[in-house]
């Protein structure tokens, strides 16, 4: 049960937190405990949309959409948090719904309010409004009756009507937090985590988009839960001549802002990471500690290679990210340690970057596979190649022997001789979402990509242009 006295900023609102019996999320707080329910539940996995909300936090650069069902109430204990009843009503609507009434681009209504919410974010973001930033906007949104023509032009005939959100002073945010049998713990710095780091039950928590789809389980038993987003030293973003280094809890949507002018090869794997919703709240040091085979950051920062540094109570420590994953869902760090930053060099600028995914969906969907290249040719010979890939083992898999066979190899023999010899090197299994053959063909499709990537000498490296 709640034990103190909490409160949260809901449509510039403050609001006390009470009566809370038991860890729930934030989206069934607001409609089962504040009773506002424009707040939608539809898959309650972060797919939908439905249950998009705009979060303003002290260390964010503005306000953002994210998926309330997949964010705890304690993690946003002191937020402020916009819903689509402080966008607008009936008798005074926000632009946009004025603008899906006008264009028919709301049906049924289930889906209306998270696209009002990723309109707006859109519209106040200051970004180009046109088909690429809308569709992106609305990617994590499903609409399953009205169709997203008259959405998207609903969006852009309002795309210079940009909202001012009242602001309030945020609260100062309670370092202890109890609901039910978790307490969250709120470090602000460094120093202040390491005195938690000898709690029992220790859970650590960035976006929790991830953890919190299992949080139903955790929630069976006594558990205290680190909050990292607020830690000063794991939030930055620094720029160097020779590399960029990340704190471990900067976001996939703040990574991929960072990185449209230094390495715009990554863009469009990081945009196809998720949405805005997802991006905005999941971390690049969450995603690594998942340690998925599946996970998209780690085959392209091995290809980077990459080093993580790594923080725990007693001190500091450097890995290469190749040495990182240990087995399926498994990883070096032990229960006190997170990742402190990552250390991403910037390729040779005689070298080509490549990231594809291979997924059910574009959009919003895990990789089947993955692949990530680091390449430099010179008169058609390879004369440096990395490559790893997703959802082949256990873990991420660097292809080194196979790469120091292809190397001073003409282009069409080096993948010739590695589509041959593939099987060598990887034995993927069968599962929902693909066959070990379909991933082992799958692989060989894009070193053939690849081929024709460096044979054009193209430019774009989306695979919507091949």
């Amino acid at each position: 049960m709640t034990s103190s006295t909490y409160f949260i900023y809901i449509n510039n609102k403050k609001v006390e937190v009470k009566n809370v019996y038991h860890d729930i999320t934030l989206l069934d707080w607001l409609r089962n405990y504040y009773k506002i329910t424009g707040t939608k539940e539809g898959c309650a996995e972060g797919d939908c949309g439905a249950c998009s909300v705009i979060i303003d936090e002290k260390n964010k650069k503005n306000s953002k959409p994210i998926n309330s069902c997949l964010v705890r109430l304690g993690q946003v204990i002191g937020s402020n948090i916009t819903t689509i009843e402080g966008l607008g009503c009936d008798k005074n609507p926000h632009p946009l719904q004025t603008a899906f009434s006008n264009e028919y681009a709301s049906q049924c209504g289930y889906c209306t309010p998270g696209f009002i919410i990723s309109g707006v974010s859109l519209i106040n973001s200051g970004k180009v409004i046109n088909n690429d930033t809308i569709n992106d906007a609305i990617s994590g949104n499903l609409c399953r009756c009205t169709g997203y023509s008259p959405i998207i032009k609903a969006i852009k005939s309002v795309s210079d009507r940009k909202t001012i959100l009242k602001k309030v002073q945020i609260i100062n945010k309670q370092k202890k937090i109890r609901l039910g049998n978790i307490t969250y713990l709120k470090p602000n710095n460094l120093k202040e985590l390491k005195k938690y780091l000898e709690v029992k039950n220790l859970q650590f928590i960035a976006g929790g988009t991830d953890l919190n789809l299992q949080r139903p389980i955790i929630n069976r038993k006594e558990n205290n839960i680190i909050c990292l987003s607020s830690i000063k030293e794991l939030n930055f973003i620094k720029k160097f001549k020779e590399k960029m280094v990340l704190g471990g809890a900067v976001t996939i949507e703040n990574f991929l802002d960072s990185v449209r002018s230094k390495m715009p090869e990554l863009k469009e794997i990081l945009q196809r990471f998720g949405s805005p919703q997802i991006r905005n709240q999941g971390t690049i040091g969450g995603n690594l500690c998942t340690s998925s085979p599946i996970g998209d950051m780690a085959p392209l920062l091995m290809v980077l290679n990459s080093d993580i540094n790594v923080f725990g109570k007693n001190g500091i420590k450097k890995i290469n990210i190749k040495n990182f994953f240990k087995g399926y869902r498994k990883n070096i760090l032990k229960n006190d340690e997170i990742i402190l930053s990552i250390e991403i060099p910037y390729p040779n600028k005689k070298n080509k970057i490549f990231s594809w995914k291979l997924s059910k969906r574009y959009d919003q969907d895990i990789s089947t596979v993955s692949l990530a290249i680091n390449v430099q040719t010179q008169k058609n010979i390879i004369k440096e190649i990395q490559m790893a890939a997703g959802g082949v083992a256990l873990t991420p898999k660097c292809l080194d022997k196979l790469c120091k066979s292809m190397i001073q190899k003409k282009l069409d023999d080096a993948i010739d001789f590695a589509t041959k010899n593939l099987e060598k090197h990887i034995q993927p299994i069968s599962d929902f979402r693909g066959s070990s053959n379909y991933r082992l063909e799958s692989i060989k499709g894009l070193f053939k990509r690849l081929q024709i990537c460096l044979n054009q000498d193209k430019k774009s490296f989306s695979i919507m242009d091949l």
